[in-house]
């Protein structure tokens, strides 16, 4: 009688999962830097295609604009009867204009323009150069001997990185005066007052950070939605071009979140601003 063979023992499957999906992610993350880095080296190189620079200047900037004043003029109407409601228990709801203009200028100013600039405009760089890979327009340029950063990537990444901090300065505006139609007309707050308030405490310094943090999201978007175009393979077709778009909105927003606080650390704690 023969002796039972012994089953070998089975591999561990979820372990080889999680490192093949770790090693993907840093592979993906690795692709995205490398991108980031020619883009940056293509930006100083000639032709200057400034004709393809204002086309994307126009429909990121003008073209937004509408959506960007909506958001942030009810960001701030929430944020004045929120600020209002927890400062009037300790008879400080005087200074609602004062955490209105600090909390909008400095975080949810440039945040929510992110946001939205990442749905609206990451999505629709993601969408139009996954078609053009998968239509192998993107194949056909470097054929013609173009070269797809240079003529894609650097127009869109530097109309990101100029229009989201001009976009950031009226979505500003429009949530201190969302905040300021808030408290004066549901309670009675003083305009004037209120106007005051927002003078005394908005701060060059705190300008200037905005504007940081809003160059590093429009890079960030650019990026991460020219990266995500770029990857699909020309197989992929209408399937791909649906996964990468959804992909591209997820994971600007994680981005924009860790690049705030990251920022948040260096300008707030290492270089001291206020």
């Amino acid at each position: 009688m023969t002796p039972p063979t012994s089953t070998p023992a089975p591999t561990n499957g979820l372990a080889f999962l999680l490192k093949n999906r770790l090693y993907n992610t840093l592979s993906e993350i690795g692709e995205a830097f490398r991108l980031f880095a020619e883009t940056i080296f293509q930006i100083f190189r000639p032709p200057w295609q400034f004709d393809l620079l204002m086309k994307q200047l126009l429909f990121i900037g003008f073209n937004s604009l509408t959506v960007v004043l909506v958001s942030g003029f009810f960001t701030g109407m929430v944020l004045g009867v929120q600020g209002y409601v927890q400062l009037k228990p300790y008879a400080v709801e005087g200074s609602v204009a004062q955490f209105v203009s600090v909390s909008v200028v400095k975080e949810l100013g440039p945040m929510i323009t992110a946001f939205v600039l990442s749905g609206r405009i990451g999505a629709s760089i993601t969408a139009e150069l996954s078609t053009m890979k998968v239509t192998e327009q993107i194949d056909a340029l470097e054929v013609m001997g173009t070269n797809p950063v240079k003529y894609l990537v650097v127009p869109r990444f530097l109309a990101c990185s100029i229009m989201l901090p001009t976009l950031t300065i009226f979505s500003t505006f429009a949530g201190i005066f969302g905040g300021y139609i808030a408290v004066v007309t549901l309670f009675g707050f003083n305009g004037s007052f209120y106007i005051l308030q927002v003078q005394q405490h908005l701060y060059i310094g705190s300008v200037f950070i905005s504007l940081i943090k809003a160059t590093s999201f429009g890079m960030a978007i650019a990026a991460v939605g020219c990266y995500k175009g770029f990857s699909i393979s020309s197989a992929g077709g209408a399937e791909g071009v649906g996964t990468a778009t959804t992909g591209s909105a997820v994971i600007s927003l994680i981005t924009i979140l860790v690049l705030d606080f990251i920022l948040n650390h260096i300008l707030f704690n290492l270089l001291g601003f206020s």
